[in-house]
């Protein structure tokens, strides 16, 4: 894969030192034959499958082999933050010696249901913000891993400045956010800053489940919306394909974090590759089946983004995209 310069992101990580009350198996070193039990926690009720197979081929590359190294015990939930919270219970009560857990309300719910057995995130937004660990260099606690965003406010200028470049006459964007997702509140206030910088107005719109997304639409359409930005959560990601195709049936222009999103047929995405980032999750579950204490091991956060057009959508859309930015792609479906 060819990484941009122009959008590489460098990331210092502090080392640092503490203690906390850990669980056994991050108290020892890794015992010889041990079978270890991981607790996969999802907020949502599938793992995409690239997804699944970067974080066992990450787990593979470092010697642990499902079935011989490890077992794992996948929860999916299709219900709220107290289904989120049962199914934690019952990695407790298993038990299992790490649990990682995927977004910020699996998290949050992993925190509520264990003090002891290590917790490595795969993919959450602000974690600090989201009061999920104490800081990145020094996360505290038995929450360790990864997070999304080490820079929202560069990230979501991109989004938008690459939006703009796409679509010249953009002048108003929708932004698709779920409320059940608080952190992006705050993020709503850096889309409107980055957005006040190109000209662009805002318009927030609420999207709880994919019942609600013609609804937003057709919102956006009354309010004379030029272009959409998707705010990716748990449901924007699983029905990202209905999200791209209601933009192209609406002829709007869309961007979002997550290459899913542009696969699925939306214009363009910009973010970390969420596949590095479970790939990752397999070194802190690797370093605490050795012994590492989550306390130990700062959190670690994405230092190259990629930038995913879809020409597809654009031909579709009626849109030439310039070619300065197609050549900065790392991925352009044809």
């Amino acid at each position: 894969m060819r990484a941009c310069s122009a959008i590489d992101r460098r990331v210092f990580i502090a080392l640092m030192g503490g203690s906390i009350l850990a669980a056994p198996v991050a108290a020892r070193a890794q015992q010889p034959g041990k079978l270890y039990r991981i607790g996969y926690l999802a907020s949502g009720p599938t793992l995409d499958p690239r997804l699944q197979t970067a974080l066992e081929e990450g787990l593979r590359e470092l010697g642990h082999v499902r079935g011989r190294q490890y077992s794992i015990e996948y929860r999916f939930s299709s219900g709220g933050d107290d289904t989120l919270r049962q199914l934690a219970e019952e990695l407790v009560q298993v038990p299992v010696d790490v649990i990682i857990a995927d977004t910020n309300p699996a998290v949050a719910a992993a925190r509520q249901a264990t003090g002891t057995i290590p917790i490595v995130m795969a993919a959450p937004a602000n974690p600090v913000g989201a009061g999920l660990v104490q800081s990145v260099a020094r996360p505290g606690g038995n929450v360790t891993g990864l997070t999304v965003d080490p820079a929202p406010q560069t990230i979501i200028g991109k989004q938008l400045a690459v939006l703009k470049e796409c679509a010249p006459k953009l002048s108003r964007v929708a932004a698709l956010w779920n409320p059940a997702a608080p952190i992006y509140r705050e993020y709503l206030d850096i889309l409107t800053t980055s957005a006040r910088q190109l000209s662009i107005a805002v318009q927030s719109i609420e999207v709880r489940s994919a019942t609600t997304f013609e609804r937003a639409f057709d919102r956006a359409r009354q309010q004379r919306a030029d272009g959409i930005i998707v705010l990716i959560d748990t449901v924007t990601f699983i029905h990202r394909k209905e999200l791209a195709d209601l933009a192209k049936q609406y002829r709007l222009p869309s961007v979002a974090y997550v290459r899913e999103f542009a696969e699925a047929g939306g214009l363009v995405a910009y973010g970390a590759d969420l596949a590095v980032l479970f790939r990752r999750a397999a070194y802190y579950v690797d370093r605490i089946f050795k012994g590492a204490k989550p306390a130990d091991l700062p959190i670690e956060q994405p230092t190259k983004f990629l930038l995913v057009i879809n020409q597809q959508t654009a031909k579709a859309l009626g849109l030439t995209i310039p070619s300065s930015l197609l050549i900065q792609a790392q991925h352009v479906i044809e």
